[in-house]
């Protein structure tokens, strides 16, 4: 073996290894990796750079845009809406509904996303019906997984196959020919998850004993937070008296969380959302939450020279018109794992205080200061409702799972839906009819979405997941240098000795075998990258058309039903559905050898 196929060798396998750790992010991995090959001279500078150019990177930066907007503007909660409405009591239409809506969203907008704004509803609903939110948590993900088979934008996988044809001067994919083959897994699945999703049910799970529709009551009954809060009137002699929140630090000093401030202005009460910059006067109320049950309330009001008030109700709830709660998820993606509330500076950023933390399923007893936040974990944020509200564009690092019955979803550009589906609209057309690019198309939605106030410039620029992004541009450089060191020709050389004579659809086989395998521990993405000009090489041996197998690859890079870390979409979906490992295993290996019966037979036949 030739030194420097066995250096790229070695270098993607530590890639994978990081990968599987997850330490450092995959992104950083990536671009590390992108840096290492022109220093040893394996490929050039231009080479490892040609990603940041590539047509198909500005694309998938440009649908992250389309999907905000389409989020902001309410249009995708509309449909969850409308799902609710129609879904009446029988489960079975509302899993079809699910599905269908969710495989057709999700092929013009990220998966993620589509079953980040699907979650809430899916919640809402199952606490309508009284049934365990595990029979459609299941489906709706593995749905989301399966819109990325729908169009050739709907995820990274098929763009990247398309821009594998299109460096070997075939025409690539057009807008719609994913769709056949994503409409007959479709099918597939909801027929088989209709047959199978009895088998995720927890009977008297933690889910099931909650009431319909949840109250701030209940969510203070959920976390234990009945004896923590307290309302304390500064007396004028206080020495919080004119000192800033920064100043006092009331968290790290004396384990008590503010949650907001009451003070008479005008003759009218105000409550006041606490930050770093606020001042205390004489005669304000500090609602507060008592963080550590262990802290001495009596001592810390005697020094600090507070008067203790009664408190109505349970808990905060009694402030319901000021102060709000709500149940946000740790993304996978999110830039907060790893980190503590204090290293997030979660406060600063989000205006609201963590208040409660389940992970596994169960409430977190005592302080979650010092918790560091894992992917999954189910966080309870107190503060205004507003602030609430904008949590649930900000997919990026968490996801809203459900709200009290106190609060009515508000989308941030609700008035501006008809504009997003028009941008929509153009951009769809666009890319059916060639005119321009895919790229142009998108680039051109997005403008549209900002000329007509869908979404703002900061917003936009929120809205890409750069970390999959970078990804992207970080592993193409991969596959230019197994190129060059003719590391392809030697696996590709190996497969067909394998093989030996065996027909194309032993191969869309073996090659649908391999993509999955590959995408179970390294992202679906990285694995296009690197299956897909190992299936064009195979179709130069053979002399045969090259579209069967490069579809085999993307099909089966989206087909990541078998683990929860397979996807992002997965992941989400593993707390508010309270799976188990083996949930995953269960349901996706026999749902993956049905997607690869359909591809062996049905792929030659479409796309040969």
């Amino acid at each position: 073996m030739p030194w420097d196929l066995a250096v790229v060798l070695i270098l993607l396998l530590v890639c994978v290894v990081l990968f599987i750790l997850d330490r450092p992010r995959m992104d950083v991995v990536a671009l590390s990796a992108m840096i290492v090959l022109p220093v040893l001279g394996i490929i050039s500078v231009d080479q490892a750079l040609a990603g940041f150019a590539d047509p198909n990177v500005i694309l998938i930066a440009a649908l992250f845009v389309i999907g905000e907007g389409i989020t902001r503007t309410g249009v995708a909660l509309e449909v969850g809406r409308w799902l609710a409405r129609n879904a009446g009591s029988s489960e079975p239409r509302l899993l079809v509904l699910l599905m269908l809506s969710v495989g057709i969203l999700g092929s013009v907008m990220s998966s993620t996303g589509i079953v980040a704004i699907f979650i809430p509803v899916v919640l809402s609903v199952a606490n309508r019906m009284q049934i365990h939110p595990g029979r459609l948590m299941m489906p709706l993900s593995v749905a989301g997984l399966i819109s990325g088979m729908m169009t050739l934008v709907a995820t990274p996988p098929n763009m990247i196959v398309d821009s594998a044809l299109e460096s070997r001067d075939f025409e690539g994919f057009s807008f719609f020919a994913f769709t056949p083959m994503g409409l007959v897994v479709l099918g597939i699945s909801t027929v088989y998850m209709l047959a199978t999703n009895r088998w995720l049910d927890r009977p008297g799970s933690v889910s099931q004993k909650r009431s319909r529709r949840r109250s701030l009551k209940a969510f203070v009954e959920d976390y234990r937070l009945q004896n923590r809060a307290f309302r304390l009137q500064v007396a004028s002699e206080s020495a919080l008296v004119g000192r800033t929140l920064r100043e006092i630090d009331l968290r790290q000093r004396n384990g008590v969380n503010l949650i907001g401030i009451e003070r008479m202005s005008n003759g009218q009460k105000r409550i006041l959302n606490p930050i770093a910059q606020t001042e205390i006067f004489a005669d304000d109320v500090l609602l507060i939450d008592l963080v550590d049950p262990e802290n001495d309330l009596q001592r810390f009001t005697e020094d600090m020279q507070l008067e203790r008030l009664p408190l109505k109700g349970v808990y905060f709830t009694h402030q319901s018109q000021y102060v709000g709660m709500g149940e946000v998820a740790v993304s996978p993606e999110s830039n907060l794992v790893g980190k503590t509330l204090v290293d997030a500076k979660f406060r600063n950023e989000h205006g609201l205080s963590v208040i409660g933390l389940r992970r596994g399923g169960e409430a977190i007893t005592g302080p979650v200061t010092d918790e560091h936040f894992r992917p999954g974990d189910i966080l309870l944020v107190i503060g205004p409702w507003k602030q609430i509200h904008q949590l649930q564009s900000q997919q990026l690092d968490f996801i809203v799972l459900s709200l009290p019955i106190e609060i009515e979803d508000v989308a941030p550009a609700r008035s501006q839906a008809r504009f997003a589906i028009l941008s929509l609209v153009v951009m769809v057309a666009l890319m059916v009819s060639g005119v321009v690019s895919n790229a142009i198309a998108a680039l051109i939605g997005c403008m549209l979405m900002g000329a007509t106030r869908c979404i703002d410039i900061e917003i936009a620029y929120k809205s890409i997941r750069w970390q999959s992004v970078f990804l992207i541009v970080g592993m193409m450089p991969f596959a230019v240098a197994l190129e060059e060191t003719q590391g392809i020709e030697m696996a590709v050389g190996l497969l067909m000795e394998v093989l030996g004579g065996a027909g194309p659809h032993a191969i869309i086989a073996v090659l649908f075998v391999l993509t999955t395998s590959f995408s179970l521990v390294i992202s679906n993405t990285a694995t296009a990258i690197l299956m897909a000009p190992v299936a064009m090489r195979i179709a130069e041996q053979l002399d045969v058309s090259p579209y069967p197998f490069v579809m085999t690859v993307a099909i089966a890079a989206s087909a990541a039903f078998m683990t929860p870390v397979a996807s992002p979409v997965n992941t989400l979906v593993i707390g508010p559905g309270e799976y188990r490992f083996s949930d995953y295993v269960k349901i996706g290996t026999p749902l993956t050898l049905l997607v690869l019966i359909a591809c062996v037979i049905l792929i030659p036949l479409i796309y040969g």
